[in-house]
Protein backbone atom coordinates (compact mmCIF):
# COMPACT_ATOMS: atom_id res chain seq x y z
CA UNK A 1 0.00 0.00 0.00
CA UNK A 2 1.74 3.91 -1.65
CA UNK A 3 2.32 6.12 1.64
CA UNK A 4 -0.90 8.29 0.69
CA UNK A 5 -3.28 5.24 0.38
CA UNK A 6 -2.03 4.13 3.78
CA UNK A 7 -2.72 7.94 4.64
CA UNK A 8 -6.33 7.89 3.07
CA UNK A 9 -7.51 4.30 5.12
CA UNK A 10 -6.31 6.13 8.32
CA UNK A 11 -8.20 9.09 7.54
CA UNK A 12 -11.18 6.93 6.84
CA UNK A 13 -10.99 4.53 9.96
CA UNK A 14 -10.88 8.14 11.98
CA UNK A 15 -13.89 9.56 10.35
CA UNK A 16 -15.78 6.03 10.97
CA UNK A 17 -14.64 6.24 14.51
CA UNK A 18 -16.04 9.96 15.05
CA UNK A 19 -19.40 8.98 13.09
CA UNK A 20 -20.16 5.90 15.28
CA UNK A 21 -19.47 8.22 18.64
CA UNK A 22 -21.34 10.63 17.19
CA UNK A 23 -24.31 8.87 16.78
CA UNK A 24 -23.49 6.88 20.22
CA UNK A 25 -24.08 11.23 21.43
CA UNK A 26 -20.99 12.55 21.40
CA UNK A 27 -21.21 16.19 20.24
CA UNK A 28 -17.49 17.06 20.63
CA UNK A 29 -16.67 13.73 17.65
CA UNK A 30 -19.57 15.33 15.55
CA UNK A 31 -18.13 18.95 15.89
CA UNK A 32 -14.70 17.02 14.96
CA UNK A 33 -16.55 15.53 12.23
CA UNK A 34 -18.58 18.28 10.79
CA UNK A 35 -16.16 21.14 11.10
CA UNK A 36 -13.59 20.90 7.94
CA UNK A 37 -16.57 20.73 5.88
CA UNK A 38 -17.78 24.11 7.38
CA UNK A 39 -16.76 26.86 5.47
CA UNK A 40 -17.39 25.04 1.99
CA UNK A 41 -21.03 24.28 2.80
CA UNK A 42 -21.09 28.19 3.82
CA UNK A 43 -19.80 29.08 0.48
CA UNK A 44 -22.10 26.84 -1.26
CA UNK A 45 -25.10 28.84 0.61
CA UNK A 46 -24.07 31.93 -0.24
CA UNK A 47 -23.77 31.17 -3.49
CA UNK A 48 -27.15 29.73 -3.68
CA UNK A 49 -28.67 32.88 -1.68
CA UNK A 50 -26.40 35.64 -2.38
CA UNK A 51 -25.97 36.86 1.11
CA UNK A 52 -23.45 36.31 3.81
CA UNK A 53 -25.81 36.38 6.59
CA UNK A 54 -28.27 33.87 5.34
CA UNK A 55 -25.48 31.59 4.50
CA UNK A 56 -24.41 31.58 8.20
CA UNK A 57 -27.66 31.04 8.97
CA UNK A 58 -28.19 28.01 7.05
CA UNK A 59 -25.19 26.39 8.02
CA UNK A 60 -25.88 26.56 11.42
CA UNK A 61 -29.88 24.77 10.18
CA UNK A 62 -27.71 22.50 7.90
CA UNK A 63 -25.23 21.06 11.13
CA UNK A 64 -28.38 20.87 13.53
CA UNK A 65 -30.21 19.20 10.94
CA UNK A 66 -27.59 16.79 10.27
CA UNK A 67 -26.93 16.29 14.18
CA UNK A 68 -30.42 15.15 14.65
CA UNK A 69 -30.94 12.89 11.62
CA UNK A 70 -27.47 11.05 12.25
CA UNK A 71 -29.09 8.18 12.53
CA UNK A 72 -30.41 8.00 9.35
CA UNK A 73 -26.87 8.05 7.77
CA UNK A 74 -26.16 4.90 6.01
CA UNK A 75 -23.25 5.77 4.63
CA UNK A 76 -24.44 4.57 0.96
CA UNK A 77 -22.58 8.24 -0.19
CA UNK A 78 -20.10 10.31 1.53
CA UNK A 79 -20.53 12.50 5.01
CA UNK A 80 -19.32 15.35 2.95
CA UNK A 81 -22.22 14.51 0.00
CA UNK A 82 -24.90 14.21 2.51
CA UNK A 83 -24.01 17.47 3.84
CA UNK A 84 -24.34 18.73 0.60
CA UNK A 85 -27.69 16.71 0.00
CA UNK A 86 -28.81 19.16 3.55
CA UNK A 87 -27.72 22.33 3.21
CA UNK A 88 -28.92 22.42 -0.78
CA UNK A 89 -32.25 21.29 -0.04
CA UNK A 90 -32.21 23.88 3.03
CA UNK A 91 -31.59 26.60 0.54
CA UNK A 92 -34.26 25.47 -1.61
CA UNK A 93 -36.68 25.86 1.31
CA UNK A 94 -35.48 28.98 2.11
CA UNK A 95 -35.76 30.54 -1.23
CA UNK A 96 -39.23 29.03 -1.57
CA UNK A 97 -40.57 30.76 1.51
CA UNK A 98 -39.65 34.12 -0.24
CA UNK A 99 -39.80 32.74 -4.00
CA UNK A 100 -40.45 36.88 -5.49
CA UNK A 101 -36.99 37.91 -3.67
CA UNK A 102 -34.13 37.93 -5.47
CA UNK A 103 -30.73 39.18 -3.78
CA UNK A 104 -29.79 41.80 -6.64
CA UNK A 105 -27.14 44.87 -6.82
CA UNK A 106 -28.07 48.42 -8.48
CA UNK A 107 -26.87 47.87 -12.15
CA UNK A 108 -29.39 44.97 -12.04
CA UNK A 109 -32.53 46.83 -11.85
CA UNK A 110 -32.33 50.21 -13.56
CA UNK A 111 -31.00 52.34 -15.86
CA UNK A 112 -27.64 54.54 -14.84
CA UNK A 113 -28.58 57.61 -13.15
CA UNK A 114 -27.11 60.87 -13.58
CA UNK A 115 -28.38 62.54 -10.28
CA UNK A 116 -27.25 62.20 -7.11
CA UNK A 117 -29.05 60.29 -4.64
CA UNK A 118 -32.15 61.84 -2.60
CA UNK A 119 -33.89 61.11 0.08
CA UNK A 120 -33.03 57.52 1.94
CA UNK A 121 -32.76 54.20 0.53
CA UNK A 122 -35.82 51.90 -0.26
CA UNK A 123 -35.59 49.32 2.14
CA UNK A 124 -37.55 46.45 0.66
CA UNK A 125 -35.23 45.46 -1.81
CA UNK A 126 -32.84 42.30 -1.17
CA UNK A 127 -28.90 43.22 -2.14
CA UNK A 128 -25.75 41.06 -2.91
CA UNK A 129 -23.55 40.66 -0.03
CA UNK A 130 -20.09 40.45 -0.61
CA UNK A 131 -17.97 37.23 0.94
CA UNK A 132 -14.38 37.86 3.19
CA UNK A 133 -11.87 35.81 1.61
CA UNK A 134 -10.57 35.22 5.05
CA UNK A 135 -14.02 32.58 4.95
CA UNK A 136 -12.61 31.06 2.06
CA UNK A 137 -9.13 29.79 3.15
CA UNK A 138 -8.90 26.16 3.58
CA UNK A 139 -11.73 25.28 1.27
CA UNK A 140 -11.72 21.58 -0.05
CA UNK A 141 -13.94 22.67 -3.33
CA UNK A 142 -10.62 24.73 -4.17
CA UNK A 143 -10.05 21.96 -6.01
CA UNK A 144 -13.77 20.86 -7.50
CA UNK A 145 -14.07 17.40 -9.42
CA UNK A 146 -12.82 16.77 -13.13
CA UNK A 147 -15.92 18.28 -14.64
CA UNK A 148 -16.17 21.48 -13.06
CA UNK A 149 -16.52 24.34 -15.80
CA UNK A 150 -15.51 26.72 -12.89
CA UNK A 151 -12.53 27.43 -10.36
CA UNK A 152 -13.12 28.78 -7.22
CA UNK A 153 -11.72 31.91 -7.50
CA UNK A 154 -14.17 32.57 -10.39
CA UNK A 155 -17.38 30.76 -8.62
CA UNK A 156 -17.09 33.37 -5.75
CA UNK A 157 -16.81 36.51 -8.28
CA UNK A 158 -19.22 39.21 -7.79
CA UNK A 159 -20.21 39.23 -11.05
CA UNK A 160 -21.08 35.25 -11.61
CA UNK A 161 -22.66 35.32 -7.86
CA UNK A 162 -25.26 38.04 -8.95
CA UNK A 163 -25.71 36.28 -12.64
CA UNK A 164 -26.39 33.37 -10.84
CA UNK A 165 -29.06 35.17 -8.63
CA UNK A 166 -31.25 35.10 -12.37
CA UNK A 167 -31.50 31.62 -12.34
CA UNK A 168 -34.33 29.33 -11.01
CA UNK A 169 -33.62 27.72 -7.65
CA UNK A 170 -33.22 24.33 -8.64
CA UNK A 171 -31.80 25.10 -11.76
CA UNK A 172 -29.12 27.46 -9.93
CA UNK A 173 -28.67 24.19 -8.02
CA UNK A 174 -28.11 21.86 -10.48
CA UNK A 175 -25.23 24.32 -11.90
CA UNK A 176 -23.17 24.73 -9.24
CA UNK A 177 -22.95 21.48 -8.32
CA UNK A 178 -21.95 20.36 -11.73
CA UNK A 179 -20.57 23.19 -13.23
CA UNK A 180 -18.80 24.24 -9.78
CA UNK A 181 -17.96 21.32 -7.46
CA UNK A 182 -17.94 19.27 -10.82
CA UNK A 183 -20.04 16.16 -9.40
CA UNK A 184 -21.46 14.03 -12.12
CA UNK A 185 -25.10 14.01 -13.34
CA UNK A 186 -25.81 10.76 -11.40
CA UNK A 187 -24.10 12.30 -7.91
CA UNK A 188 -26.85 15.32 -8.58
CA UNK A 189 -29.26 13.36 -9.27
CA UNK A 190 -28.89 11.26 -6.61
CA UNK A 191 -28.62 14.66 -4.02
CA UNK A 192 -31.84 15.91 -5.31
CA UNK A 193 -34.00 13.00 -5.88
CA UNK A 194 -34.12 13.71 -9.54
CA UNK A 195 -33.58 11.94 -12.49
CA UNK A 196 -29.98 12.03 -14.44
CA UNK A 197 -32.08 13.22 -17.35
CA UNK A 198 -34.22 15.91 -15.42
CA UNK A 199 -30.56 17.17 -13.89
CA UNK A 200 -28.96 17.48 -17.39
CA UNK A 201 -32.25 19.62 -18.87
CA UNK A 202 -31.72 21.92 -16.16
CA UNK A 203 -28.04 22.21 -16.65
CA UNK A 204 -28.92 22.89 -19.91
CA UNK A 205 -31.10 25.67 -19.77
CA UNK A 206 -28.98 27.28 -16.73
CA UNK A 207 -25.98 27.47 -18.74
CA UNK A 208 -28.10 29.05 -21.75
CA UNK A 209 -29.45 31.72 -18.50
CA UNK A 210 -26.06 32.34 -17.68
CA UNK A 211 -24.43 32.48 -20.55
CA UNK A 212 -26.58 35.58 -21.47
CA UNK A 213 -25.81 37.40 -18.42
CA UNK A 214 -22.05 35.98 -17.57
CA UNK A 215 -20.99 35.37 -21.45
CA UNK A 216 -17.94 32.69 -21.40
CA UNK A 217 -15.86 35.10 -23.25
CA UNK A 218 -15.21 37.49 -20.84
CA UNK A 219 -12.24 39.07 -19.71
CA UNK A 220 -11.04 36.62 -16.95
CA UNK A 221 -10.47 38.67 -13.81
CA UNK A 222 -7.11 37.15 -12.24
CA UNK A 223 -6.70 35.43 -8.95
CA UNK A 224 -4.72 37.28 -7.33
CA UNK A 225 -3.50 41.24 -8.08
CA UNK A 226 0.03 41.46 -10.40
CA UNK A 227 2.48 43.80 -9.55
CA UNK A 228 0.84 46.43 -11.81
CA UNK A 229 -2.07 45.99 -10.23
CA UNK A 230 -1.00 46.54 -6.67
CA UNK A 231 0.52 50.07 -7.92
CA UNK A 232 -2.88 50.38 -9.01
CA UNK A 233 -4.41 49.96 -5.69
CA UNK A 234 -2.22 52.11 -3.42
CA UNK A 235 -2.58 55.07 -6.04
CA UNK A 236 -6.17 54.05 -5.51
CA UNK A 237 -5.82 54.14 -1.26
CA UNK A 238 -3.71 57.71 -1.67
CA UNK A 239 -5.96 59.42 -4.21
CA UNK A 240 -9.13 58.42 -1.99
CA UNK A 241 -7.41 59.84 1.46
CA UNK A 242 -6.13 62.74 -0.40
CA UNK A 243 -9.25 63.53 -1.92
CA UNK A 244 -7.53 63.96 -4.96
CA UNK A 245 -10.65 63.97 -7.50
CA UNK A 246 -8.94 64.01 -10.63
CA UNK A 247 -5.94 61.36 -9.37
CA UNK A 248 -8.67 58.75 -8.47
CA UNK A 249 -11.22 58.92 -11.17
CA UNK A 250 -8.34 58.72 -13.69
CA UNK A 251 -7.46 54.96 -12.46
CA UNK A 252 -10.88 54.02 -13.80
CA UNK A 253 -11.92 52.42 -16.98
CA UNK A 254 -13.82 54.82 -19.23
CA UNK A 255 -17.34 52.97 -19.13
CA UNK A 256 -16.65 51.84 -14.98
CA UNK A 257 -19.82 51.20 -12.80
CA UNK A 258 -20.04 52.68 -9.51
CA UNK A 259 -22.74 51.39 -7.29
CA UNK A 260 -23.45 51.50 -3.69
CA UNK A 261 -26.35 49.30 -2.16
CA UNK A 262 -28.50 49.55 -0.25
CA UNK A 263 -28.60 52.84 -3.13
CA UNK A 264 -30.57 52.28 -6.26
CA UNK A 265 -28.86 54.56 -8.12
CA UNK A 266 -25.50 53.75 -9.90
CA UNK A 267 -23.01 55.52 -12.28
CA UNK A 268 -21.26 54.11 -15.71
CA UNK A 269 -18.50 56.11 -16.86
CA UNK A 270 -15.38 58.22 -15.64
CA UNK A 271 -17.31 61.49 -15.62
CA UNK A 272 -20.71 60.36 -13.91
CA UNK A 273 -18.60 58.70 -11.51
CA UNK A 274 -16.73 62.15 -10.83
CA UNK A 275 -19.49 64.05 -10.56
CA UNK A 276 -21.47 62.18 -8.03
CA UNK A 277 -18.09 62.10 -6.13
CA UNK A 278 -17.45 65.41 -6.19
CA UNK A 279 -21.24 65.92 -4.88
CA UNK A 280 -20.54 62.98 -2.51
CA UNK A 281 -17.45 64.17 -1.08
CA UNK A 282 -18.96 68.04 -1.11
CA UNK A 283 -21.84 67.31 0.64
CA UNK A 284 -20.44 64.96 3.16
CA UNK A 285 -22.51 62.00 2.10
CA UNK A 286 -18.96 60.21 2.63
CA UNK A 287 -18.12 61.97 5.27
CA UNK A 288 -14.42 63.29 5.05
CA UNK A 289 -11.39 62.06 6.01
CA UNK A 290 -11.66 58.83 5.84
CA UNK A 291 -9.39 55.83 6.36
CA UNK A 292 -9.49 52.95 4.09
CA UNK A 293 -8.09 49.54 5.12
CA UNK A 294 -7.27 47.04 2.83
CA UNK A 295 -8.97 43.45 2.80
CA UNK A 296 -10.52 41.13 0.25
CA UNK A 297 -13.99 39.93 -0.79
CA UNK A 298 -14.91 37.33 -3.59
CA UNK A 299 -11.22 36.91 -4.49
CA UNK A 300 -11.02 40.27 -5.67
CA UNK A 301 -9.43 43.40 -3.79
CA UNK A 302 -11.54 45.29 -1.22
CA UNK A 303 -11.22 48.33 1.44
CA UNK A 304 -13.08 48.85 4.46
CA UNK A 305 -13.85 52.58 4.49
CA UNK A 306 -13.53 54.14 7.86
CA UNK A 307 -15.23 57.54 8.41
CA UNK A 308 -14.44 60.12 11.27
CA UNK A 309 -16.75 60.79 14.06
CA UNK A 310 -18.26 64.37 14.49
CA UNK A 311 -16.08 65.08 17.02
CA UNK A 312 -13.10 63.87 15.35
CA UNK A 313 -11.99 61.17 18.25
CA UNK A 314 -12.18 57.98 16.21
CA UNK A 315 -13.29 56.54 12.92
CA UNK A 316 -16.14 54.63 12.28
CA UNK A 317 -17.00 51.90 10.14
CA UNK A 318 -19.08 53.02 6.75
CA UNK A 319 -19.26 50.32 4.22
CA UNK A 320 -16.72 47.67 2.49
CA UNK A 321 -15.19 48.70 -1.21
CA UNK A 322 -15.07 45.88 -3.22
CA UNK A 323 -13.20 46.58 -6.47
CA UNK A 324 -12.96 44.49 -9.70
CA UNK A 325 -9.90 45.46 -11.82
CA UNK A 326 -9.25 45.27 -15.67
CA UNK A 327 -5.84 45.17 -16.77
CA UNK A 328 -4.14 48.45 -14.96
CA UNK A 329 -7.67 50.16 -14.63
CA UNK A 330 -10.80 49.85 -12.23
CA UNK A 331 -13.36 48.75 -14.17
CA UNK A 332 -16.00 48.54 -11.51
CA UNK A 333 -16.64 50.31 -7.56
CA UNK A 334 -19.02 48.37 -5.95
CA UNK A 335 -19.68 49.73 -1.99
CA UNK A 336 -21.93 48.14 0.55
CA UNK A 337 -22.77 50.21 2.88
CA UNK A 338 -23.21 48.20 5.81
CA UNK A 339 -21.00 48.85 9.16
CA UNK A 340 -22.19 45.25 9.90
CA UNK A 341 -20.38 43.42 7.73
CA UNK A 342 -17.10 44.78 9.33
CA UNK A 343 -17.53 41.72 12.19
CA UNK A 344 -18.01 38.78 9.42
CA UNK A 345 -14.24 40.45 7.55
CA UNK A 346 -12.56 40.52 11.16
CA UNK A 347 -12.46 44.18 11.43
CA UNK A 348 -13.46 46.26 14.51
CA UNK A 349 -16.42 48.90 14.02
CA UNK A 350 -13.86 51.74 15.24
CA UNK A 351 -11.05 52.51 14.47
CA UNK A 352 -9.01 55.03 17.16
CA UNK A 353 -7.76 58.24 15.60
CA UNK A 354 -3.98 57.23 16.95
CA UNK A 355 -4.69 53.64 15.02
CA UNK A 356 -6.01 55.24 11.45
CA UNK A 357 -2.86 57.44 10.65
CA UNK A 358 -3.10 58.00 6.69
CA UNK A 359 -1.05 56.75 4.14
CA UNK A 360 2.38 58.81 3.51
CA UNK A 361 0.46 60.51 0.73
CA UNK A 362 -2.67 61.18 2.62
CA UNK A 363 -3.53 63.91 5.22
CA UNK A 364 -6.78 64.71 7.31
CA UNK A 365 -8.47 67.10 5.62
CA UNK A 366 -11.80 69.12 6.41
CA UNK A 367 -12.00 71.22 2.67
Amino acid sequence: MTEERMSMAIDMTHAMALLESAKRGDRDAFQALTEPYRREVQVHCYRMLGSLHDAEDLVQETFLRAWRGLDRFEGRASFRGWLYRIATNACLNAIARRPSIRRVLPEMIGAPADQPPDGAPPTDIAWLEPYPDTALAGIADDEPGPEARYEMHEAVQLAFIAAIQYLPARQRAVLLLRDVLGWSATETAGLLDASTASVNSALQRARATLEQRYPSGRPNVQPEPDDRQRVLLDHYLRAWEDTDLDRFVALLREDAVLSMPPWPQWYQGREAIQAFFAWAWRSNGIRRPSRLVPTAANRQPAFALYTRDPDGSVYQAHGIWLLTLRDDTISALTGFRDPGLFAAFGLPAILPHHAAEPSAAGRDRDD
